[in-house]
């Protein structure tokens, strides 16, 4: 069975017994999306990817800015960061997205 063309970057170790008799198998990521705003930040292009972000929802107007109002608790919003790929595996497309956290 051949690996996909988007495991060039993996070292894969698959189906090697321990001296304890635990079978090993896992993979290797050359390439991984920061998990935090402050990870993100030491990256230009995770940068670039959150302004590109931040002017979007700017132009299209999706969120408005207000005083919040007493006993309201604000909406938490969090950073998303994905790697896109084209079907070879090359990196085309650093996208960060400004999601809301879930809520009661």
């Amino acid at each position: 069975m051949q690996p996909s063309k988007m495991l060039k970057n993996y070292e894969v170790i698959d189906n090697q017994i321990t001296d304890e008799g635990d079978i090993v198998h896992f993979a290797l990521y050359a390439y991984v999306e920061p998990v935090s705003f402050e990870e993100a930040l030491k990256n230009n292009k995770w940068v670039n990817a959150m302004k590109v972000e931040l002017k979007s929802i700017e132009t299209n107007h999706t969120w408005l800015l207000m005083e919040l109002l007493k006993l309201k608790r604000p909406i938490a919003v969090k950073w998303v960061f994905k790697v896109k790929r084209n079907p070879a595996g090359e990196v085309v497309k650093h996208k960060a997205r400004l999601v809301a956290k879930g809520f009661l």
